[in-house]
């Protein structure tokens, strides 16, 4: 057996009989988004850590959990906090837990993160429809013998991010009043944010947002079958557009102000999936 499928296969059958019910929806929570599992009928919750041999998240705003509940009458599993790559963890601890939510049984993947806006329209605590991504600048998470039992060696990427869930998500935001931007995301590695001259080729390549995780996620699922689709949070505008450092701590800042339109915005598009 594959040892990367292995270990997915291990965290399960640690974890199957706490796990409530088969969820519809996988839910990964950005940074300052994770209060969003407090609206949640929640009906179990499992630690991180409690799982064997799973990647457990070290970044400030990541509670570090898995959340299972009820958004409306859909069954959804909640992570409340990922894992990055620039944790230290091999790209294929990253993507673990997507990969582990799929066998759990969600169906839909949906992502969320907090974004540097490179796209001079966008300001901070704006949301943007992830209409696509640009994957250069972090390791494939398929790289390595493929994984049968997951999907294709060669998946198509011509339609990562479903387009019936991206019209579900316009039509729930222009009924709630919520402008939403949409735009291509690009993930690079982190720690650090971006240079000034690394926005301005992200730019030229056509990003709109910039950040340090869900492409690689994507990929996985999208190598599973699983629909997906993505909001981000413009937490600040990236380096080299403002005279203002950058920091955490604003992006988790901006973040929380934007989460009770997030919080409207994620329910009710869920409750129409």
């Amino acid at each position: 057996m594959n040892q990367v499928y292995e270990k997915v296969v291990k965290c399960y059958e640690s974890i199957k009989d706490r796990i409530p019910f088969k969820p519809k929806v996988a839910l990964v929570l950005g940074s300052g988004l994770g209060n969003y599992a407090d609206t949640m009928d929640v009906k179990a919750e499992i630690d991180y850590s409690a799982i064997e041999q799973f990647p457990v998240s070290t970044v400030p705003g990541h509670a570090g959990k898995f959340i299972f509940g009820y958004v409306k009458d859909v069954p959804v599993v909640c992570m409340k906090g990922r894992v990055h790559y620039y944790e230290g963890y091999p790209i294929s601890d990253v993507v673990l837990p997507t990969r582990l939510m799929k066998m759990m049984g969600a169906e839909i993947l949906f992502l969320t993160n907090a974004s540097g806006g490179i796209n001079p329209s966008y300001g901070a605590g704006s949301f943007m429809l992830i209409r696509d991504h640009i994957s250069c600048f972090a390791p494939n998470p398929l790289i390595g013998e493929n994984i049968e039992e997951f999907g294709c060696r060669f998946p198509d990427m011509s339609t990562v991010y479903d387009r019936e869930l991206q019209s579900v998500i316009r039509k729930t935001a222009k009924e709630c009043d919520i402008p939403l931007a949409e735009g291509i995301y690009a993930q690079l590695t982190g720690p650090s944010f971006e240079s000034p001259a690394e926005i301005k080729m992200l730019r030229i390549l056509g990003a709109d947002a910039v950040g340090m995780s869900t492409v690689v996620e994507a990929i996985a699922a999208n190598h599973m079958g699983m629909k997906i689709c993505g909001i981000s949070c413009v937490a600040n505008l990236a380096a080299g557009m403002t005279d203002q450092p950058l920091t955490h701590e604003e992006v988790q800042e901006a973040s929380n102000k934007a989460a009770p339109l997030f919080r409207q915005l994620v329910t009710e598009s869920i409750a129409s999936f």
